[in-house]
């Protein structure tokens, strides 16, 4: 591949140089790749970062990200605490709560009343991990993932959480866990985007998600997320409007190329050169998109695994089966949110088809990822924003209850792309609100995510307004414990 970023720096001349590196910009055209900032960290002068070139040998090339926005249970899915059945209707002792703050929602309750999930839990795999009945598809995989129960965060609410986890800060603003993947490693696909976006909806209460969630932030715009939608055109705007062919495009996009690069000599501004980028991204994607999302021609078998919904667009057991398509097309990161999990009351109905609606097409990503010899190089994270308490929000009945935001302590899984399958990481207590081992901050996730895909957390930064930023901020540890 001709080597555009030597090429384009060898012609600059050395006021226009200078005036670039002044700026902090970190990024010009290597193809339909963007080079990352040329330094390393403050005061120190690495080798410049070469796109799709990792720090180190990566154990993954691609991520899908399954995120259960609105915050599953782990009481009611991978952490097993039958304390809390044995306890049901007593009070949280005070020695385990020691004092945490709580959301609005629960702070004026006189009573926190214990209470144990109205789901049995089995044993299975290897590892003997439990899981709770709700997932009986997520069960039979279990010797190919890693349970992780001590996931923990700083925000107790859902915006800045779930802001937390995709961009590594509770404010927004910020890129995103994608478009990091983007700027550090670029797309191994020329036709389609670095990082692409796809939501559901399940049955339970919804928490809405929003752009900022795959924002570039303050990273060049050619790395912010292409969300898919569930219409005739899953790529809004990308078809050509009626009237124009593909060499009536073909001769405006080189008309406008022209006229942007003539700016781009004016200006200096980099974001020209990423419109027009962007432009012939749109134009290859027109070819490529409308047989990725055709999912008519896959066999009865993939079929059959997913499950009939997968067929009908929109749906979570869809956006597995395209995530897998895009994946295995070269799309290095895949993010899917499914939205209907914040349970603050009528847990076991709500969950039950919120589980439905997940369990077996999530398995089945797994299966069909293994069985095409792609997870191996494929990372697959399952998980939402935090935990919920032990105790109940509201009335409690027999058979109905809710719970709250918890912070302190959750659960997520993980397979393939390097992580150890079969094991349980981690530990809670036997209330299940307090961590007794192995703590994982969402800081060490995104750093060992990082690690993963071949990226040391803390050399993959960008300059903005004279500070370096990171997806991991000042913080985050790789965890060895996580990694085959």
């Amino acid at each position: 591949m001709k080597n555009e970023f030597l090429e384009h720096h060898l012609n600059m001349n050395r006021r226009k140089f200078l005036s670039r590196l002044s700026l902090g910009i970190g990024s010009v055209a290597l193809g339909s790749l963007l080079i990352p900032d040329l330094f390393g960290k403050s005061g120190t002068h690495e080798a410049p970062f070469i796109p799709g070139m990792p720090h180190f040998a990566p154990k993954a090339k691609r991520i899908i990200y399954l995120f259960q926005n609105g915050a599953p249970s782990q009481l009611e899915s991978f952490d097993y605490k039958p304390k809390l059945r044995d306890m049901m209707g007593q009070e949280l002792p005070p020695s385990i709560r020691m004092g945490q703050r709580l959301t609005g929602m629960t702070a004026g309750q006189s009573s926190f009343p214990l209470v144990g999930s109205h789901f049995d839990f089995k044993q299975y795999g290897a590892a003997r991990a439990w899981v709770s009945d709700l997932f009986p598809h997520t069960a039979q995989i279990v010797d190919d993932i890693c349970i992780v129960r001590s996931m923990f965060t700083e925000a107790i609410n859902h915006d800045p959480a779930l802001t937390f986890f995709q961009t590594g800060a509770q404010q927004g603003n910020r890129a995103s866990f994608g478009s990091w993947m983007s700027y550090g490693l670029g797309s191994e696909n020329k036709n389609l985007p670095a990082f692409c976006v796809l939501l559901s909806r399940g049955k339970g209460n919804g928490q809405g998600v929003y752009s900022k969630l795959w924002s570039n932030g303050f990273l060049d715009s050619i790395h912010q997320g292409v969300q898919f939608s569930s219409g005739d055109n899953p790529v809004l705007y990308l078809n050509n409007p009626e009237g124009i062919d593909m060499a009536n495009r073909r001769q405006m996009l080189d008309q406008l190329a022209a006229l942007n690069d003539q700016s781009y000599k004016d200006f200096g501004d980099p974001e020209i050169s990423t419109k027009i980028q962007q432009y012939e991204m749109a134009y290859r994607m027109q070819t490529a998109v409308p047989e990725l999302t055709d999912l008519s021609k896959e066999s009865d078998d993939i079929i059959k695994l997913y499950g009939p919904e997968c067929l009908v667009p929109g749906t979570f057991a869809a956006n597995c089966l395209l995530a897998r398509k895009l994946s295995e097309s070269g799309v290095r990161f895949v993010q899917l949110y499914h939205q209907g999990w914040d349970q603050h009351g009528n847990l076991p109905n709500e969950m039950a088809g919120q589980a439905k609606d997940v369990d077996r097409a999530s398995a089945a990503l797994i299966t069909d990822l293994k069985q095409r010899g792609l997870l191996d190089e494929t990372l697959v994270i399952w998980g939402g924003e935090f935990g919920r308490t032990n105790y109940c929000q509201g009335k409690m009945t027999a058979d109905n209850y809710g719970r709250d935001h918890h912070p302190r302590c959750f659960s997520i899984w993980m397979a393939g792309g390097g992580v150890k399958p079969g094991i349980v990481y981690g530990e809670t207590d036997e209330f299940g609100y307090n961590i007794v081992k192995d703590p994982v901050h969402v800081h060490d996730f995104h750093a060992t995510v990082l690690h993963l895909m071949g990226l040391d957390h803390e050399k993959l930064t960008f300059k903005h307004q004279g500070r370096r930023y990171r997806l991991t901020d000042v913080a985050g540890k790789v965890i060895p414990g996580l990694m085959a």
